[in-house]
């Protein structure tokens, strides 16, 4: 992406999206997501993952998941992104879990942002979970296999570390 296709001074960093959902189609839910993450102002959506069938991480009385993951080139702060995210998630009809881990219409996760490492109470980059989660890092080995999440390694590496087991790519479905 050329940034002085926008404005003079702007800089452009990419930044890495986990999508889920188990909850009211989410096959509809991921493609929604999608779209409204393409729509994000001073965003760009460059990349999306494959689809994923895959087990719940936690209560497993629970659908099946359809994982995801979108690259994207952004003008936003970390923060900024965060926000946003948050706010799609909202608007997508997101209400909070009864249970940690519980069943979802649509989660939206920042995993990785540039070369970024933060630590704040509501903010982790990379996101904690995303060296040990099969239905995260296979996903995002589609569109980034040699992305070095730092502090942890490439792509690439994570996914065979933590194999497939739980995993079913749905086929013809992007």
């Amino acid at each position: 992406m050329n940034a002085s296709t926008s404005t003079a001074s702007a800089v452009w960093f990419p930044a890495y999206v986990a999508l889920g959902s188990n909850l009211d189609q989410p096959l509809v839910q991921i493609e929604l997501a999608f779209t409204a993450l393409a729509s994000l102002a001073k965003c760009r959506l460059v990349a999306r993952s494959n689809l994923y069938k895959t087990q719940p991480l936690g209560p497993q009385d629970q659908p099946e998941f359809i994982n995801a993951a979108a690259g994207l080139l952004t003008q936003l702060t970390a923060r900024e992104l965060l926000v946003e995210l948050k706010r799609l998630e909202r608007e997508l009809g997101r209400e909070l879990p009864v249970v940690r881990w519980g069943p979802r219409r649509i989660d939206l996760d920042l995993l990785v942002y540039a070369d970024a490492q933060i630590s704040e109470s509501d903010l982790t980059v990379p996101h904690r979970g995303l060296p040990e989660r099969n239905f995260v890092l296979y996903p995002l080995r589609d569109i980034a296999p040699e992305l070095l999440v730092p502090g942890h390694g490439r792509v690439r590496q994570l996914a065979a570390r933590v194999g497939g087991a739980g995993l079913a790519p749905l086929a013809g479905v992007q």
